[in-house]
């Protein structure tokens, strides 16, 4: 049984943090498998070092209202804490292509990885992977409107999404990106 016993304390940091994400590494579900995540030392599972296996990521950059947020729960009752895992992603303009895409998206249960706006990497959905609730269309109503797609993804997880040690490149064999 794991300690509980708190380690460190924390001191009030700069004010040098911005909120935010710059990108989203969508993995297709199943190709990383958690035995064959490297930890940065055990009992340290917060850190991954590396991952074995070949690996591809289809790459999304993002600008604007694009969140990343995780809630823990505990129970005293049943004795439980679990991580809910949330990517909100505004993608803008409505294609034909991205139109497939998505909805293949919606159908399966990704991995993703996301870069912050801090070059915090963090990989989403380890175990479960991850579910599109909801997709909305929209093409707005006025010229000066959001048209595009409003995607969130939920996942829940045993524990916080994990940092990845060091610059996603290295993590994967092949990036897909954009036109």
């Amino acid at each position: 049984m794991p300690s509980c016993d708190l380690t460190f304390g924390r001191l009030e940091p700069c004010k040098s943090s911005n909120g935010g994400i710059v990108a989203a590494y969508f993995i297709t579900s199943g190709l990383i498998d958690p035995a064959d995540v490297v930890y940065s030392g055990a009992p340290n599972t917060d850190v991954i070092d590396s991952i074995t296996g070949t690996l591809t990521a289809v790459k999304y950059d993002l600008r604007g209202t694009n969140t990343f947020e995780q809630t823990v729960t505990s129970s005293r009752e049943n004795g439980t804490t679990f991580v809910e895992q949330k990517l909100s992603l505004m993608l803008k303009k409505l294609t034909a292509q991205d139109h497939k895409e998505l909805k293949l998206l919606c159908y399966g249960r990704p991995q993703v990885v996301i870069e912050d706006n801090n070059g915090n990497a963090f990989l989403l959905g380890l175990q479960h992977g991850l579910d599109v609730t909801t997709m909305g269309i929209s093409s707005g109503t006025q010229l000066g409107d959001f048209s595009g797609y409003k995607i969130e993804l939920v996942g829940m997880e045993p524990i916080p999404a994990n940092f990845l040690d060091g610059a996603v490149s290295a993590f994967f064999d092949n990036i897909i990106t954009g036109d």
